[in-house]
């Protein structure tokens, strides 16, 4: 199937250039690319028009959760007839096992999966396994190593009518692919039996099979299709199947339950693999004379092995993928993008969103990893071989590129290296508004100039980013705000990746008037009500005030006609002047386009959009302990006082343990 855009709009500005340039150096075989494009300028569209003219499948690496939901979200709506699948991290906590040797401290894996964002991520690979016409908007979660796709392809299990099997033979192959008989609640990768039709609630949570027999022989197949669930602008539960429709099939393939699939054969070779390891370590250790690390890994090993060998699984079955998908020592993993690279033999695009950040975390992930294992290997936690349960090097994500486009408004020296000249500026907006005006103001006044100009905003129905340097400040100045009445929220690293949205969405619909930042604000956030980005202490000079950070910063305003920056600075660093100087060479590119073509500037409406994933908010909660910290520490503190002018010794140390445990918090919001 062909990709087919769909659009009420058509491409303008100097977007027909740049998708002409694109598909022109894809198809004279260019590697690697920029698209240097101007926050508003439509990126997004560009990419989706590239696509459609060079019909090639498409891998998309988004920085961070936030970006990619809202990447897949209108690539959905640029082509409803094709597939865009979704793959980002399925952890809304992860706790990762590490031990820390200084104060003997073992720290076990924890984490909490939503199962929403698992069922995407095998909707995602079973459709790459099935079609061409396939758009994956992915995290760095892409270059982690998940199951073999080669074994997850072959282990399918394929029914057609008239095929003749007893439901006992059907049961067992079902068991062995990672489906659970559930017949109470079933959920995706369950199934059960109804009198003589059997249930399959598929691993991607959106369709449920249902299989008929007659006298063991398949008489009907059919799907029902969750429908809203089908749809990324509405929120449902898994098991809610009240609206669905039906297909018949002659013919369904079902693939396994879990991406870490391994069939039992080879589980068992696997398992010999892992013991001759076990073995080798513990004679190494035995030699070094190390009793504590060979009892603790005899014990922790062999516990895993006897839980693989009863169960087909074990808590940190991860560290075992070298022996699992029978890599050799060294050997990368199995990625999305090797999924890619297995399926397409190098005929795909890879783009690459925000790429001066997106880049830079691709290639810090590995050695941060390594870090962590080898230090549980050292102290016998874990075997040796669980270094390959590992993400990418990036030179091995190098070598599985195709052909990639870099897009950022800022680029970094890297891609303008690695794309030799291919550069394809955007800097003209469709709408027709030139770059923000910016305005640069002291410091020492900053924060009473800052409520002033909010309350302007407020008046005009106009939202405000303000930008900090640190949790402790955002968090201070929003309790400020909220102090003096103005609707604002904080929004910054503890906020949960999958709570940002909603937090967006509210100053989208005036729930809020400010919001109050460190980096998270600066990259992609698509918010046209946003007249105002207001930078405190500009002139630090540093990660979050250099060229990059402001222009991205900046660029958050570009959405608007009335968009405008003030930098609070008591000195103008060379920082701000390359900003300074940028912008306005971008405005003269944008007011010499607008009059040639005689464009008057228009604000970009954009549909408020509900978030498509089901998760608790909490963030009121978090915003509520924080305006209220203060105060509970302060009757914390009175109330042990108390206690203790009481002798009430007991009462006196629970309040002492709460104190440190609330103050231990306020530590972590100090830095970034």
């Amino acid at each position: 199937m062909k990709f087919e855009l769909h659009s009420n709009f058509k491409p303008t500005g100097d977007q027909p250039e740049a998708i002409q340039k694109l598909c022109q150096n894809i198809k004279n075989g260019v590697k690697h690319q920029v698209l240097l494009g101007i926050t508003g300028s439509g990126k997004t569209y560009t990419l989706a028009n590239v696509i459609n003219k060079i019909q090639k499948p498409v891998l998309i690496l988004s920085p961070n959760k936030t970006l990619a939901t809202q990447l897949y979200q209108e690539f959905q709506q640029f082509f409803p007839n094709n597939f865009v699948g979704f793959f980002i991290s399925y952890y809304d906590y992860y706790q990762p096992e590490a031990y820390i040797p200084t104060t003997d401290t073992y720290i076990a894996k924890d984490a909490k999966i939503n199962k929403y964002i698992d069922e995407l991520r095998v909707n995602a690979v079973s459709n790459l396994i099935s079609r061409n016409d396939i758009i994956i908007v992915a995290s760095v979660s892409a270059i982690y190593g998940i199951g073999d796709l080669s074994i997850y392809e072959k282990a399918k299990l394929i029914l057609q009518i008239g095929d003749k099997i007893k439901r006992q033979e059907l049961n067992q192959k079902l068991v062995s692919l990672q489906y659970k008989n559930q017949n109470i609640d079933p959920e995706s990768g369950c199934f059960r039996w109804r009198e003589n039709t059997i249930e399959i609630f598929l691993p991607t949570g959106i369709e449920i099979l249902e299989v008929e027999f007659k006298q063991n022989i398949i008489i009907n197949i059919k799907t029902k299709t969750n429908i809203l669930r089908k749809e990324p602008n509405k929120i449902s539960l898994p098991k809610l199947y009240t609206n669905y429709q039906e297909s018949n099939h002659k013919q369904y393939t079902i693939y396994p339950a879990t991406l870490f699939f391994t069939d039992k054969q080879k589980l068992q070779y696997a398992i010999k693999s892992i013991k001759s390891e076990l073995k080798q370590e513990l004679t190494k250790l035995k030699k070094q004379k190390k009793i504590v690390e060979y009892e603790r890994l005899k014990k922790r090993t062999n516990y895993d092995i006897e839980m693989l060998t009863t169960t087909g699984y074990c808590n940190g079955i991860e560290n075992y993928s070298r022996h699992l998908n029978f890599k050799n020592l060294g050997d990368p993993p199995f990625t999305l993008l090797g999924y890619y690279h297995y399926k397409f033999n190098n005929d795909f695009l890879i783009f690459v969103d925000e790429s001066h950040i997106t880049i830079p975390q691709l290639k810090g992930m590995y050695w941060g990893d390594r870090s962590r294992k080898e230090t549980l290997i050292n102290f016998g936690f874990r075997l040796p071989s669980a270094l390959d349960n590992r993400p990418l090097k990036f030179n091995e994500f190098e070598q599985q590129i195709s052909q990639i486009i870099y897009t950022s408004a800022t680029p970094k020296e890297w891609e303008i290296k690695k794309s030799q000249g291919h550069i394809i500026e955007q800097l003209v907006r469709p709408t027709g508004i030139i770059d923000p005006k910016i305005e640069v103001r002291p410091c020492k006044t900053q924060i009473p100039d800052l409520v002033a100009e909010i309350e302007k905003q407020i008046k005009k129905g106009e939202k405000t980013l303000v930008l900090t340097l640190t949790k402790r400040s955002a968090q201070d100045l929003t309790d400020f705000l909220l102090a003096k009445n103005i609707k604002t929220s904080y929004l910054h690293s503890d906020i949960k990746p999958l709570q940002r949205p909603k937090i967006i969405e509210k100053l989208r619909t005036g729930d809020i008037d400010v919001i109050v930042g460190i980096n998270l604000l600066r990259e992609g956030l698509d918010l046209p009500e946003v007249t105002l980005i207001a930078i405190l202490d500009a002139d630090k000079e540093g990660y979050l005030r250099n060229k990059i950070a402001l222009l991205q910063a900046i660029g958050r305003a570009a959405r608007n006609t009335e968009g405008r920056a003030i930098l609070y600075a008591d000195t103008i660093t060379d920082s701000i002047k390359q900003t300074i100087y940028e912008t306005n060479r971008r405005r003269q590119i944008q007011q010499q386009y607008n009059k040639t073509h005689n464009i008057t500037p228009t604000t970009i409406y954009k549909e408020i959009k509900k978030s498509f994933v089901n998760y608790t908010d909490t963030s009121e909660e978090l915003n509520k302990l924080t305006n209220n910290q203060k105060n509970v520490l302060k009757y914390l503190e009175k109330e042990l006082q108390q206690a203790i002018k009481a002798w009430d010794f007991e009462k006196a140390a629970k309040l002492r343990d709460e104190i440190k445990k609330y103050k231990e918090n306020n530590k972590k919001l100090n830095t970034e």
